[in-house]
């Protein structure tokens, strides 16, 4: 989980301050500590001083037991441990106060000036003063005089000094201004920086959610304001390239239906085009038989004639008859191939074909039908099939339909003296057949190429062709998922190359 700004900011803020009052703390508490100890050591002198004093005035008019009972007077939490009397030759004449810390004081001392000085007792830390009753003369007139000096312990420990209170309120202080300017902090951070970007949020989530426009939040540094009203910008740019989008993709609609209404148009054109090129074929194609079968009949209607003529009639009659016949039937083949594709099995079981082909098989068969006929002879056939040539989605019958009918095309096309005409299968990049017919004519015009597979389309002399045997070539192989197409060969004919994929 991602911690948010403010409470990112607050942690750095408060390591901050971690590490400014910290060493500050301890700073403070060291320096009142040696403040406190360095009052204690003038206040403990200015006490022994004073408690000496008061002892030398009272030892020349008070006796031996009164003394004492002043030494004990001068005792106490705030005042000496322990105080000593000495002699005008610097010994120890009587001292008071606890017996091990009355220890501490010593045996004798000099009576030629004040002595100052730090010692430990049982207790703790102390400081001895030593003051001569004299005022610091020296030690021989301090004998002449008959005058001693008085030795105070004053305790420094400190424990007895009162610093820990004041180090709890430099603490306390410490953290009451942390805690203040976190506090502070966090309104300020809330108020300056959390809510605006928060506005600024809601108000991109708004847009998000189909708003026109991004109210910017008033509030806040001016950063965030610049950074709103970048952002407003930025908003109002895209909802402008989005209108000049939506517009654009308005008209490009408008085109693409204008362009389909056209095309529609074209396609009904087209269609047209067909249905005037289909009808002046078929009045091409079957109008010349039925005119002379009319005029046969009208002969026969005259009478008058032999048997013979009668019967040649007839006959003339027939021919014409099963070429029309033969165009109808090539009309039929080409108008309905996708239903001999789809019901060639069934077709196939009818007649006792497979549903599939073997294109091998196919060639060896036209090969042996067409090696016979009139327009072969004298045209050298030429076949390469590769043996992993694979079965075809197309019935054997119908294979051998399309191979003749590229086949006779060839043969009409090649010169009689020395035409050539190559066969090839082999297997495509897709792992189907591809059936290759090349010839050595002189090829395909290329005005004609376009429409080659269009009923009706020849490049025969009238008469000598329907323009039909192409069209159903490739309604058999379009049906049975294939592909037909025509180029020029390396000898400079035609070369029809036919794709079908494997069965």
């Amino acid at each position: 989980m991602r911690l948010g700004i403010r409470l990112q900011l607050l942690i750095a803020l408060g390591s901050l301050l971690v590490l400014a009052f910290v060493p500050l703390f301890f700073a403070v508490a060291s320096l009142t500590r040696a403040t406190m100890g360095g009052v204690r050591e003038s206040s403990a002198r200015a006490i022994g001083r004073a408690i000496a004093g008061h002892v030398a005035a009272a030892r020349a008019t008070r006796s031996a037991p009164g003394l004492s009972l002043l030494l004990e007077a001068q005792l106490g939490p705030d005042g000496a441990s322990a105080v000593g009397v000495y002699d005008a030759a610097g010994a120890l004449a009587d001292r008071a106060g606890e017996p091990d810390v009355a220890a501490a004081l010593p045996a004798s001392v000099g009576l030629g000036a004040e002595v100052l000085r730090a010692v430990r007792t049982p207790r703790g830390g102390a400081i001895l003063v030593v003051v001569p009753e004299n005022g610091g003369e020296g030690a021989g007139r301090a004998r002449e005089a008959g005058a001693g000096a008085v030795a105070v312990l004053v305790p420094t420990d400190p424990s007895t000094v009162p610093a820990a209170p004041l180090v709890r309120i430099v603490a306390l202080y410490t953290g009451v201004v942390a805690l203040a300017l976190l506090v502070f902090a966090y309104f300020s951070m809330t108020r300056l920086v959390v809510r605006p970007i928060d506005q600024l949020s809601r108000a991109a989530r708004r847009v998000a959610g189909g708003a026109r426009d991004l109210e910017v939040p008033r509030a806040g540094a001016r950063e965030l304001a610049q950074l709103g009203a970048s952002l407003a910008l930025m908003t109002g740019r895209l909802r402008a390239d989005e209108e000049s989008l939506r517009a654009k993709i308005e008209e490009v609609e408008r085109y693409a239906a204008d362009l389909k209404s056209a095309q529609e148009r074209l396609v009904r054109s087209e269609r047209l085009a067909s249905v005037g090129r289909l009808s002046a074929g078929l009045a091409h194609e079957i109008g010349n038989p039925i005119a002379a079968i009319l005029g046969f009949q009208e002969l026969l209607l005259t009478g008058g004639l032999t048997p013979a003529e009668e019967r040649d009639f007839l006959e003339r009659m027939k021919r014409e008859t099963e070429r029309i016949h033969k165009i109808l039937r090539d009309l039929l083949d080409f108008a309905r191939p996708a239903a001999l594709g789809a019901g060639e099995a069934e077709g196939a079981g009818r007649a006792g074909e497979e549903p599939s082909g073997s294109v091998a098989e196919a060639i060896e068969d036209v090969l042996s039908l067409v090696a016979p006929q009139k327009a072969f002879r004298g045209v050298e056939l030429a076949r390469e099939v590769a043996p992993d040539v694979p079965r075809v989605p197309l019935s054997q019958g119908r294979l051998v339909q399309v191979l003749l009918n590229l086949l006779l095309n060839a043969a009409d096309a090649v010169p009689r003296a020395g035409g050539r005409v190559w066969v090839r299968a082999s297997r495509g990049a897709d792992g189907g057949a591809q059936i290759e017919v090349e010839d050595n004519g002189p090829g395909i015009a290329e005005a004609v190429r376009e429409t080659l597979f269009e009923p009706f389309i020849t490049t025969k002399e009238v008469g000598e062709g329907t323009g039909l045997g192409l069209a159903v070539c490739r309604g058999l192989v379009e049906a049975a998922g294939g592909a037909i197409g025509v180029g020029r060969g390396e000898a400079g004919g035609a070369r029809f190359v036919v794709r079908l994929p494997a069965a």
